[in-house]
C-alpha cells in the first residue's frame, strides 16, 4: 500500500474500508476481507491489517462473528458520514470560509464555481 502522507498505514487502510462502506460498496452485514486477505490485497504486514480491523471494531464500524469473520455493523454508513462531516466542519470549513472572505467570494459564486468544476 502506497502512503501519500504521514498517516499510519493501518489508518489509511481503515479509511479505505470506511470509504467502501460510505460509498455502498460494502453494505450492512457484508463480510469484509479477513486479516490475511487484507494483508495480501494491500501488500501490508498481517499485524498492520490486524490493527486496521481492531481500529474499525473499536469504533463500532465492524463486528466479529466468532469463527466466521468480520462484518459491517448496521448504521456504519451514517456513523462514518457523520464523523466525516464533523471533521470537515472542524478542520476544513473554517479555512474555506476564511479564504472566501479574503477573496470576496460569495456563496452564490461558490455554487456557480462548483457547477463549473462538476464535482461528483
Amino acid at each position: 500500500m502506497v502512503t501519500k502522507d504521514n498517516t499510519s498505514i493501518y489508518v489509511q487502510l481503515a479509511d479505505k474500508i470506511a470509504d467502501d462502506i460510505a460509498s455502498g460498496k460494502l453494505c450492512e452485514d457484508a463480510k469484509i476481507p479477513s486479516v490475511r486477505e487484507l494483508a495480501a490485497n494491500y501488500e501490508v504486514n498481517a499485524n498492520t491489517a490486524m490493527k486496521t480491523i481492531e481500529m474499525l471494531a473499536s469504533n463500532d464500524i465492524i463486528y466479529n462473528k466468532r469463527g466466521v469473520g468480520y462484518f459491517v455493523t448496521k448504521g456504519s454508513n451514517e456513523k462514518i458520514l457523520g464523523r466525516r462531516r464533523e471533521e470537515f466542519v472542524e478542520n476544513h470549513l473554517p479555512n474555506l470560509l476564511r479564504a472566501m472572505k479574503q477573496l470576496n467570494i460569495s456563496f452564490d459564486d461558490l455554487k456557480k464555481m462548483s457547477k463549473e468544476i462538476n464535482v461528483e
